[in-house]
């Protein structure tokens, strides 16, 4: 009876030993804001030596571990969370290998801050799939912005790599990378009579607790593997994935600000099921308490018809409703909303802002004035 009881608890001990870990929670990968830096043996000034000396992390090319503070020339380095960042030479990437739920679809966010070029960018991938993060044009009023893209998960391990493919005269220009998270994303679905899927833009990608500055979601992201489910983002700029925690939010937690102008558009084509029939599609637009004043206009997009809606911004938070009637002429109907003007913040720092829209809803009446 002893040895049995001896067997069955070594059993147990070598079984715990090989037990491969779930998928990831959502929030910080493993270092994800580098806190955990290299030993001092690992470093030379603040170039990183060793493949993998970066705690959790692979990295390739020159790659140098910043702390908060530190200068290049007379210009001090901004380090978005923490203590530390790192950042990325020419041609160099770190990257790091996780656990997922095959098939699932999932968002990145990370916080990167400009050192040099004026056009830098990055490319971020997993496994098998990748793309391309414009960081030329900052939004942000802090030197940093954070950036969100999505994925399917191809299988139940992959590699998450961001790479600079710049090519600087200084090998040392790059971008600093901070606070990479992962958030799992569910599928949009109808709520009710509603036809917009996630039209209260509750999905969508992680957003750190601190990040008073939102989350840009690139252009041209495709519904599928967008990190704003069930939108598109069709435009040259970026927009703007803001929480109610940080910014006034018309309906619920998350909204959407148009920080480009009429080069920041999201889109969603739904089904209009009966033709001939009429629709009616509704929508707040508002400001997100971020210190963006003036007349706005928000064009809004459906079924051969348009609609301007005006506000007028104190940048102190507020809304306004949009409503917008037409026939359905086919069976999918694309519905867009872009901003009609550029802003910019009154704080002087230069940084794009615009209009907030949330509660998108779509939904079949009798009539044009149903």
């Amino acid at each position: 009876m002893y040895q049995e009881v001896v067997l069955l608890l070594t059993l147990l001990c070598v079984s715990s030993s090989v037990v491969i870990s779930g998928p990831i929670s959502d929030g910080l990968l493993p270092n994800g804001n580098f806190e955990m830096g290299p030993k001092p043996s690992q470093l030379k000034g603040s170039v990183v030596k060793g493949r993998t000396a970066v705690p959790n992390w692979e990295i390739t090319g020159f790659v140098e571990y910043i702390k908060a503070g530190q200068k290049q020339d007379d210009m001090v380095l901004v380090v978005p969370e923490g203590s530390s960042a790192v950042r990325l030479g020419n041609e160099a990437s770190i990257s790091q290998k996780i656990s997922v739920r095959s098939g699932r679809l999932y968002s990145v966010t990370f916080s990167a801050a400009r050192t040099c070029a004026q056009d830098e960018r990055l490319n971020i991938s997993v496994t098998h799939e990748s793309g391309v993060i414009p960081i030329q044009t900052m939004y942000g009023s802090d030197g940093w912005d954070s950036y969100s893209w999505a994925f399917k998960a191809g299988g139940p391990e992959i590699e998450i790599r961001i790479h600079n493919p710049g090519r600087e005269e200084h090998p040392a220009c790059g971008p600093l990378i901070d606070a990479v998270a992962i958030k799992a994303l569910f599928p949009p679905r109808f709520s009710g009579n509603n036809l917009i899927k996630n039209g209260n833009f509750e999905e969508g990608p992680y957003v750190f607790a601190k990040a008073k500055w939102g989350v840009l979601i690139p252009p041209f992201i495709e519904d599928d593997n967008s990190p704003l489910p069930g939108w598109m983002i069709e435009s040259l700029k970026a927009v703007k994935y803001v929480d109610k925690a940080h910014f006034f939010v018309p309906e619920g937690h998350r909204a959407i600000e148009l920080v480009g102008g009429k080069e920041s558009a999201v889109s969603q084509i739904v089904r209009t099921t009966s033709l001939n029939k009429f629709y009616a599609l509704s929508f707040k637009v508002g400001d997100a308490r971020d210190a963006c004043e003036g007349p706005m206009a928000v064009e809004a997009f459906a079924g051969g018809r348009k609609i301007l809606v005006e506000y007028a911004s104190k940048g102190k938070g507020g809304f306004k409703q949009g409503r917008l009637v037409f026939k359905a002429v086919s069976a999918r109907a694309r519905v867009t909303f872009l901003s009609t003007f550029y802003h910019m913040k009154n704080d002087h720092s230069g940084s794009l802002c615009g209009p907030v829209i949330d509660d998108v809803r779509l939904v079949a009446v009798r009539t044009v004035g149903g």
